[in-house]
Order: C-alpha cells, then structure tokens, then sequence
C-alpha cells in the first residue's frame, strides 16, 4: 500500500509506522537513491528506513539502512 506525503511523494511501503522501505531493481544503488529516502525520511518524520535492492545476487547486498 501506498502512502502519500503532503508534497506529493509516495512511499513504497511504511512498516507499523516506523520503518520506510524504499524498494528498488536497479544495477547499483547510488546517491540518488540515498538522498530519496532521506527525503522521504525527513518529510514524514519518521526515524528508520530501508533501501532494497532486489537486483543482487544476494539480498543480504542490496540492503541499506538509514537513521535520522
């Protein structure tokens, strides 16, 4: 499900209400894609978040975790 913020970005998925999972299928992850989940991060207000990248061999790979 998806949750819009104020601004009109949309989120992939927000997780009890504490951790954004910003989901992904890409060669690389790069900066772009850190700087999105901060914003989305500093926009809703919440703390936690994680960047998957599902186009890893292994998943364990493509995991980042944020905290404000």
């Amino acid at each position: 499900m998806n949750s819009p913020l104020d601004c009109g970005y949309r989120l992939d998925i927000v997780v009890e209400n504490l951790v954004i999972l910003e989901l992904k299928s890409v060669a690389d992850l790069t900066g772009v894609h850190r700087a999105q989940l901060l914003t989305y991060l500093k926009l809703s207000g919440l703390k936690v978040g994680l960047l998957l990248n599902f186009n890893t061999e292994v998943m364990k790979h493509g995991i980042v975790r944020m905290v404000l």
